[in-house]
């Protein structure tokens, strides 16, 4: 029977040292701090996702912009449409993450978008998935 080999991060390796910023910012201290590549990825995907472009300083085209459509009408063409932009983005922003589903569920009547995202990270063992609910 074959092994499957484990591809370990380098940043994983020393296990006090942080590799990244938790969400959410509401710690004793300034930030909590992750210390896994895993969580650093899955923090960095939500904070792209709850970004609009233009909103960060220096990188105007990083965001995914869904907040943005609890202003205009739920269609579930503009739904497919952001599932596409989305998808594309997050390859260019993020390339070694692979989304395997992303599904975008809008409800009308109360102006929310519901996000989920399935992911696996390339040449690791990292799957994760995130789901959002995103109301006005």
């Amino acid at each position: 029977m074959p092994t499957q080999l484990q591809r370990i991060d380098p940043l994983d390796l020393q296990t006090s040292t942080a590799v990244g910023v938790d969400l959410p910012f509401n710690a004793d201290g300034v930030f909590r701090s992750t210390f896994e590549t895993k969580n650093a990825i899955k923090v960095n995907l939500i904070n792209y996702i709850l970004t609009n472009k233009g909103e960060r300083y220096l990188n105007p085209s990083f965001g995914s912009d869904i907040r943005s459509l609890l202003f205009e009408n739920i269609t579930q063409d503009s739904l497919e449409e952001i599932r596409e932009i989305v998808s594309t983005e997050i390859n260019t922003f993020f390339p070694r993450v692979e989304p395997t589903t992303i599904e975008l569920t809008g409800t009308p009547d109360e102006n929310s978008v519901r996000f989920y995202l399935k992911y696996r990270v390339t040449d690791t063992n990292i799957e994760d998935e995130i789901a959002i609910n995103i109301e006005q």
